[in-house]
């Protein structure tokens, strides 16, 4: 499994947000359409998520973080499927659905950081960093990293967000 260190931010402006960010990046923007199906799990804090691009290209991901605000970190793992739609109807079938999330995010690199501006349909624009970390890496230096890009970008403490999108939209209902 891989690790990052996560934080995610509510915005009032993702052009705000991009017009500080790209001076930063070494790549980017790619925007890309995410379709999320969210599958029930036992465990709290563990989420897994059926991410479609496109009728033959998809991700599952598995991936397990505390529910808590500020940079956190999270371990994941992900496998490709080219057959999304047939393995959201196995999944449904065998655990339910927990919600579904669908954005536009528009994606920029930092060093060895995501950067995800996410406009997401029902509840509005936010940030998302994602701290790549290595395989024996403390996890001290990637929340350092972020709070560093945090600080840089303008993002206050009191705009972040404690669970992910399926979450906050679960919440409103």
């Amino acid at each position: 499994m891989a690790r990052n260190i996560e934080i995610k931010a509510r915005i009032d402006s993702i052009e705000r947000i991009a017009a500080l960010t790209a001076p930063l990046a070494d790549s980017g923007p790619v925007e890309i359409a995410q379709d999320d199906t969210f599958f029930r799990c036992a465990e709290p804090g563990d989420r897994l998520k059926l991410r479609s691009f496109a009728p033959d290209r998809g991700e599952l991901i598995f991936y397990r973080r505390a529910d808590e605000g500020g940079p956190k970190e999270s371990f994941y793992l992900i496998t490709p499927t080219a057959t999304p739609d047939l393995l959201r109807e196995s999944l449904t079938l065998a655990w339910g659905q927990a919600g579904r999330v669908r954005k536009q995010r528009r994606l920029y690199l930092v060093g060895r950081t995501r950067v995800h501006l996410d406009r997401v349909e029902g509840l509005g624009e936010f940030l998302e960093l994602e701290v790549v970390l290595g395989e024996h890496e403390a996890a001290e230096a990637g929340v350092a990293e972020a709070r560093a890009l945090m600080a840089r970008l303008g993002i206050e403490a009191a705009q972040l967000e404690r669970g992910a999108y399926v979450d906050l939209l679960a919440a409103r209902r």
